[in-house]
């Protein structure tokens, strides 16, 4: 089993990119060949600053590090250390259709955000993404539920080149935690919890202090009622019980009945205790990590060069199958 994921390095991890892709990636190592990847090129199709964005992939690649990731038993790498990943792109465009990636919901949402210039990197966003995995041809992609659409795109694009240039691609398939997935804002459960789009006192960062974090969540807006049950009308207490869950790793079921009749101060006040414990050792670990830089380099670098070995044999074979280049030696 070969496993790959990404993770953007555009503003502060919060606790949805915590449970629904960090302890993936985690828990991946364990059961696979393992590939993760900081995709700074993904994070350039929007507005940004290049002195923050370099900051911001230390400050992801420490996150990383210190959530669990080990160099020693996956490959953890920058994207942009690895060019087989913007050839591929380019090489999978040809079987990917306009009409897709005109229907891809992450790019009306994104494009709609931008107050002036909306790149044609935004539009083209699932390719690359389509090339981050196939160049490694893993079979497992965990991410997040906002992801499905796109991972849906790179197997349709998989499928296409294998049926027009031969069997080259492996299809792979979606992992999506079944608790946890979707980790709403906690002032507006209606929405996803976001650093971009969401509000900052209902986004729980992986490295609030716990003062922070007890604060956000005993204020998280819930309904008029007392009890501690998931409904469509009680999205707030809904989503704290999701948060709980996934914490815990315990059904949804157990934490409605062990706060069957507690009312909302209690159940908030234990979310927010539990949550600290979640993420103290990750802060700590990170602030450790966060300040050799120089360590952080040598490590994506060394992922670097394992990664590339791997993706430079698939875009061989890819190039060989579409006639692209020279004649392989031997053929």
């Amino acid at each position: 089993m070969r496993i790959f994921s990404g993770i953007q390095p555009t503003g502060r991890k919060h606790l949805g990119n915590y449970i629904g892709a960090i302890t993936q990636y985690v828990a991946g190592q364990d059961r696979g060949e393992a590939l993760y990847c900081v995709v700074d090129l993904h994070a350039i199709t929007v507005s940004y600053e290049p002195r923050v964005l370099r900051e911001s992939v230390y400050d992801t690649a420490a996150t990383l590090l210190a959530a669990g990731l080990d160099p020693s038993r996956c490959i953890f790498f920058r994207q942009s250390d690895v060019p087989e990943h913007t050839e591929l792109c380019w090489l999978l465009s040809s079987v990917t259709a306009f009409g897709e990636l005109n229907r891809m919901t992450q790019f009306k949402d994104k494009s709609g955000a931008q107050r002036d210039l909306v790149s044609a990197g935004l539009f083209f966003y699932p390719v690359l993404m389509a090339a981050d995995v196939l160049a490694y041809r893993a079979q497992e992609v965990p991410v997040g539920d906002d992801q499905r659409q796109h991972v849906e795109l790179m197997r349709d694009v998989a499928e296409r080149f294998n049926t027009r240039f031969g069997e080259t691609l492996v299809v792979p398939e979606v992992r999506i935690p079944e608790v946890g997935a979707r980790i709403m804002d906690l002032q507006y459960p209606d929405r996803k919890m976001s650093t971009t789009g969401g509000s900052e006192q209902g986004t729980v960062y992986v490295l609030d202090e716990p003062d922070a974090v007890v604060k956000k969540i005993r204020s998280a807006v819930t309904d008029s009622g007392t009890e501690v049950v998931r409904a469509p009308d009680k999205t707030g207490i809904s989503n704290l019980i999701e948060i709980l869950s996934a914490v815990r790793g315990t059904a949804p079921d157990e934490v409605e009945r062990e706060f069957d009749g507690s009312g909302y101060g209690a159940f908030k006040q234990t979310v927010a205790d539990a949550v600290v414990e979640y993420l103290t050792p990750v802060r700590e670990r990170y602030t450790e990590l966060r300040a050799d830089e120089r360590a952080l380099e040598r490590t994506l670098a060394e992922g670097a060069e394992k990664a590339r070995q791997i993706a430079a044999e698939t875009l061989t074979d890819v190039r060989d199958a579409m006639g692209v280049g020279p004649v392989r030696t031997g053929q």
